[in-house]
């Protein structure tokens, strides 16, 4: 029988849910049980994929193809479950397939409602796959109290009504503010929110209370009975160095045994952590560092870039090296690149979207492919790694792409003017800019002989895409005799995956998302090849930096 665990928010929002749930599914993986995590979203989007960074934060592709929330993110790593797109739902979705079914008349004429017709199709999907695993975890977004959420709290109830309280455990991630003035932690929005929940009909099994500080014990016995939840399972969540401490620090508190105990399930002290503790010891001991620059336009806001920077410490784990990640913002690099460039080892060129800070990253290229200083571009990257080199290397002043103007040499293009006939007609009528990109897992074939084909060692590969423009593949001679090879191509020919320049330590630039499959136990190895490149420049050059300006 397959036991489910509801994940819920109280305060704030931004909590880390994402991190909570993915952790207690690391512990119970650990302990041999088969899991799978689902997220609930109630926004009225469809999906993220349209969504600006700076209001959603990174949009995590799936295997398949699904444009959604970054906590998946955070469940494949911890887990190295892929998930797809029957693992996410928004309130967008849901009513979706609520108005399709009404209009087709599957609701024989009578009125559709919340309750019961939208709670049915939520609880659908959450017992969607329920018989492979023996638990499901299911992370309810937003916060306690929203009118959003109502709809998903209510199936919540549903559910344990009708399978029983000893097959459901309600977890409830809250806050406890700290109040300098008063120099106290705070447990009362907590018991405010514990309120909220019950009123909806929905007592807290579990809860995990977060804080910057340690929790005295008193104020954990406080919450216990002010929200009849035994003393034991009421969990300091106190803040970690990195989320991967996470999972030890729950163990430390014995939170898969509390879990494994309410269920009544068979009990024992068998569990398999090795992995955590080398993660672990990854992170806390560094006998180097290396300072990258990404160059960014969402830098302000952490989680735009999500996977990316955790790619980049999981090769630090490996190498126990400190990476030091330097956000520098696109739009103010000018003449003066020298003074911002100068201390780091490696540069970064992000995917991205729109022509807001292009001419700053195309001038972070050109610096490191005249200084030699290793580079890796990524998505919107390559294209501009592209460009920049049409522009200065071939001459082709005016190269660019049809994405910030139509006007131009078409370096650049719509990915439907590299196919013919048929696809590229119903390609063409896409006019929705929702999950209309090239998304999800797409085999590349990699150049024999390309230093990419080396990192890999592999002469295909499967990654995961999520764009619409791509190289022009006519540029492909006239790339490769300046020097600048295409080091994959997918699997018809027809789209270039990447490109390196030769004669440079490490200038690789490819069309694919690497960062969503690396992970902190088995990092990419584009990620690895290039910290470790830039490990071995740091410690060759010293302190002699020369460079061009």
């Amino acid at each position: 029988m397959c036991r489910y665990i509801f994940i819920t928010g109280g305060v704030v929002s931004s909590l880390g849910k994402g991190v909570c749930a993915a952790s207690i599914a690391a512990l119970l993986q650990a302990r041999g049980r088969r899991i799978r995590l689902k997220k609930l979203d109630p926004y009225l989007n469809v999906d993220p994929g349209t969504m600006s960074p700076y209001q959603h934060g990174e949009v995590f592709v799936t295997a398949d193809g699904a444009e959604t929330d970054l906590d998946l993110g955070y469940y494949e790593r911890f887990t190295d479950i892929s998930a797809s797109r029957n693992d996410t739902i928004t309130s967008g979705k849901i009513y979706e397939k609520l108005i399709g079914k009404e209009r087709r008349g599957e609701y024989l004429g009578g009125t559709v409602q919340v309750i019961p017709h939208l709670t049915k199709l939520i609880k659908d999907f959450i017992r969607f796959g329920e018989s492979e695993v023996d638990f499901m975890i299911c992370e309810i977004g937003g916060t306690v109290g929203d009118i959003e959420a109502l709809p998903y709290l209510e199936a919540v109830r549903q559910i344990r009504y009708e399978r029983g309280s000893a097959n459901i455990m309600c977890v409830h991630l809250t806050l406890l503010p700290y109040i300098a003035t008063a120099g106290e932690l705070k447990t009362k929005p907590t018991q405010h929110s514990v309120r909220e929940l019950r009123s909806i009909g929905i007592q807290p099994d579990l809860i995990i209370c977060r804080a910057d500080r340690e929790i005295p014990e008193t104020l954990l016995h406080k919450i216990a009975v002010s929200c009849s939840v035994p003393e034991n399972r009421v969990i300091a969540g106190i803040d970690q160095k990195t989320i991967y401490h996470v999972p030890l620090s729950y163990y430390k508190q014995n939170v898969d045994k509390q879990i494994i105990e309410y269920f009544g399930l068979e009990h024992n002290d068998k569990i398999n952590l090795e992995k955590w503790h080398l993660i672990e010891s990854g992170i806390t001991t560094h006998e180097r560092s290396v300072n990258i620059a990404i160059v960014g336009k969402y830098n302000q806001l952490q989680d735009a870039y999500k996977s990316l920077l955790e790619a980049f410490l999981h090769a630090g784990i490996h190498y126990k090296c400190k990476v030091n990640l330097v956000r520098i913002d696109a739009d103010e690099l000018d003449s003066q690149i020298y003074r911002q460039l100068d201390n780091v080892d490696g540069i970064m060129i992000p995917g991205g979207f729109g022509t807001r800070g292009i001419e700053g990253k195309m001038n972070a290229i050109e610096y490191s492919r005249k200084n030699k200083i290793p580079l890796f571009g990524i998505c919107l990257g390559m294209q501009l790694i592209a460009i920049e080199f049409a522009r200065n290397a071939l001459g082709i002043r005016d190269a660019n792409s049809t994405e910030f103007t139509s006007d131009c040499s078409n370096v650049i293009d719509l990915m439907v003017n590299w196919y013919k006939g048929e696809e590229k007609e119903t390609r063409t009528r896409v006019s929705n800019l929702g999950g209309t990109m090239r998304l999800g897992n797409y085999e590349s074939s990699l150049t024999s002989g390309s230093k990419i084909q080396g990192i890999y060692k592999l002469e295909r590969v499967l990654e995961r895409h999520r764009h619409r423009f791509e190289f022009n593949i006519n540029y492909k001679n006239d790339f490769e005799q300046a020097g600048m090879r295409v080091g994959g191509t997918s699997a018809d020919g027809n789209l270039v995956e990447a490109l390196e320049l030769e004669g440079h330590p490490w200038f690789i630039g490819v069309q694919f998302h690497p960062e969503y499959k690396s992970r902190p136990f088995s990092p990419h190895p584009l990620f690895l090849s290039f910290v470790g490149a830039l490990i071995e420049r740091s410690e060759s050059m010293g302190e002699s930096k020369v460079r061009k300006i």
